[in-house]
């Protein structure tokens, strides 16, 4: 009997192997080569996998504007997707007994016991005491009241964008302490903030763990799953594989600068700063999808990876934001879907999810037995792209 085939070292299966439609899969690629012909992007990749194998794979367009070709081992900035890496490290540590959700930041960063939330009235900011402590499950689930200076305009946003938290150039340690002094604000537990949580908890697993960010990610995530190619930065070896934007300027209009993976930074954002290849993303998914292990590998055991994936969003959690989508609750690291509908794409209960951007997203719905992936670096179209590929793969699933 010949040797299974694999796709990035995952098992491969044709569509009809696994339940899912093989026109529906070439209206797929047929949309793809359409969003490239319309100028939306240089470039894309996808990948959709079933019951742990995968059934799609395809390449469109070109790495950057001008060429050449869109390679199956293209390197993304994947943005917000390196924070469900980062989460799934942290909880590596949960998991030891090293770290407990319910421990106050200020344990490990003590810039940050005695935070103060801002509170504008009439036309002036006013500083009020936070009502708790931040705790380290405010900040894997974004509830901590840090926000981006990008996420709006009120005078707490203006005084995150103003400190330029988000410098690569400056340490870690140094910015996440910048942060502190800033005013959070929501208070924390109170609402659902998409914001800079994820960075400061990249800086409590460096002092948990006594390593970089940079390490302790690849100790416990991407050297055990052979994520060969996901890092803090692209080495010159590989930088002839950097998929590039056709245009920046959505980054620009927000304030948001396009990732220089060109040098080590010396601040590892783990909010933003990795990049990757679909095929490294879609190992740690096989991961998750596989309740935590994969090829031997065991990251997580199978009920912390539920745990994760579940809403962690109760009712006492003003969960209104536009980087939250109906329909959808919040675990760990990814958005839930709690409703069937009321999101704008299709969809089932259960699935988690989370996106970048530059245009990457992926899902994985444990009820379907799937996981997907885009990966492209179209700023300008991000949410478009990600709408798209949900509804189009969606539509393969028998």
């Amino acid at each position: 009997m010949p040797p299974p085939q694999t796709k990035f070292g995952l098992p491969t299966a044709e569509p009809e192997e696994v339940g899912l439609s093989r026109p529906a899969l070439l209206r797929l690629s047929a949309a793809m080569q359409r969003e490239i012909a319309a100028g939306r992007a240089a470039g894309i990749s996808t990948l959709v996998a079933r019951h742990g194998r995968v059934a799609h794979a395809a390449q469109f367009g070109d790495l950057r504007p001008g060429g050449p070709p869109m390679p199956a081992d293209a390197i993304f900035r994947i943005y917000s997707m390196t924070k469900p890496i980062v989460c799934v490290a942290a909880m590596t540590l949960v998991e030891e007994g090293r770290l407990l959700l319910t421990d106050p930041v200020a344990k490990y960063l003590p810039a940050f016991a005695a935070m103060k939330v801002g509170v504008e009235r009439d036309g002036a900011l006013q500083l009020v005491p936070a009502k708790r402590p931040i705790v380290v499950h405010d900040l894997l689930r974004h509830t901590s009241g840090l926000t981006y200076g990008f996420a709006g305009d009120t005078a707490v946003h203006r005084l995150v964008a103003e400190a330029d938290i988000i410098n690569l150039s400056k340490p870690i340690a140094e910015q996440i302490d910048r942060l502190a002094a800033l005013p959070l604000l929501r208070q924390p537990g109170e609402a659902w903030e998409y914001g800079l949580s994820t960075d400061v908890l990249g800086r409590v697993l460096e002092v948990v763990s006594g390593d970089s960010l940079g390490e302790f990610v690849a100790e416990r995530v991407l050297r055990p799953l052979d994520m060969v190619d996901t890092a803090f930065y692209t080495p010159p070896a590989k930088r002839d594989r950097l998929a590039e934007p056709l245009t920046n300027d959505s980054l620009k209009a927000g304030r948001i600068d396009l990732v220089d993976c060109s040098a080590p930074p010396a601040f590892e954002m783990a909010g933003s700063g990795l990049v990757s290849t679909i095929g490294d993303y879609a190992r740690f998914l096989a991961m998750l999808a596989g309740g935590g292990a994969l090829d031997g590998a065991r990251i997580l055991g199978p009920r912390t990876i539920a745990y994760m994936a579940s809403d962690h969003l109760g009712p006492e959690v003003d969960r209104r934001s536009p980087f939250l989508t109906p329909g959808y609750g919040y675990g760990l690291g990814f958005a839930v879907r709690v409703e069937t509908g009321v999101a704008p794409t299709i969809g089932s209960i259960g699935e988690f999810a989370w996106g970048g951007v530059s245009g990457v997203a992926f899902w994985v719905s444990p009820r379907d037995a799937v996981f997907a992936i885009v990966m492209t670096q179209a700023p300008d179209h991000y949410l478009y792209f990600r709408q798209v590929f949900r509804n189009l793969v969606n539509a393969a699933i028998l």
